[in-house]
Formats: structure tokens, sequence, C-alpha cells
């Protein structure tokens, strides 16, 4: 791997703004990118943290998408901080999977790509954008067909 490379994606990293009431919409990959939500079971385990943080005020959960290998979640942060936010629900869900297949050993892969929304960008477009991963990935001929999502506007 180019040392470049590596370097400028630590000083992106450590760059990263945490503004609470701001939206970002936040991605994250299973580890090897292996298709661990394909099992409802383990893809319902992931939602119970994500509602477990929204519940508990730590994040405001806009919209959501459970892909068999990764997740999109649009949230508007709270006063947690993206990175904590981020490292609480995958460790936690990583716990529960584990458990629930009885294997242990990393579920997610290192690291998640956030954007922060700007005030011109829609956040219902963003959504929309969200929910149709399912059928833009060719899994379900209707959204609605899909049981892993959801969005406050639908």
């Amino acid at each position: 791997m180019d040392s470049n490379f590596s370097h400028r994606g630590h000083t992106l990293r450590s760059g990263r703004v945490s503004e609470a009431n701001r939206a970002y919409l936040l991605t994250t990959v299973t580890y090897q990118r292996r298709p661990t939500f394909q099992d409802w079971r383990l893809a319902r385990l992931l939602i119970a943290e994500m509602r477990r943080l929204h519940d508990q005020q730590l994040v405001y959960s806009l919209a959501w998408v459970v892909m068999p290998d990764h997740l999109h979640w649009l949230v508007q942060l709270q006063a947690m901080p993206l990175s904590k936010l981020v490292l609480q629900l995958k460790s936690r869900s990583a716990i529960a999977i584990n458990k629930a297949r009885g294997t242990s050993g990393p579920s997610w892969q290192k690291g998640f790509h956030d954007h922060a929304l700007r005030k011109e960008e829609d956040l219902t477009a963003t959504a929309r954008y969200i929910v149709a991963n399912p059928l833009r990935a060719g899994l379900v001929q209707r959204v609605e067909d899909y049981p892993h999502w959801d969005a406050i506007w639908l």
C-alpha cells in the first residue's frame, strides 16, 4: 500500500468534525464485505442497536437501510461525536451478532464514511436515495418489499 495514501486517510479521519444538530449520512461496511445481514435475525439485531441509540436520545435517526454487507444511516447528531456513535453501534451490534451466531471476531470493517449534509441538501431526497438502495441493487422489485429500512417521512 502506498504510504502517502495511508497517511492521507489518517489525516482525513483526524480532521473529522462532529456538529450537534447537523444531519450526517453514515456508511459502514461489514468485515470483508460478508453478507452478514442476509440473515434476517442479524439484521434485526443491528436495527435494535440503532433504535437503542435513538431511544436514548444519543442520535436522532432520520432514515436507514441495512443492506446485506453494509449500512446507510441518515442521522441528526446529538451531543455524542460521530466516531463515538459509530464505535458504540458497531461494538454493541458485533457483540449481539457474535452471540447469536456463537462466534467471535470482527463483524465490521474498520472506519466508516460520513457526509455532513449542507443546508441546501434536501433531507427527504437523501432519505429516498437511501431506502431505494435495495431496489437499485436488484434485491427487490419494490422498495416496500425490502424488510430492513425506515424513514421518518415515509
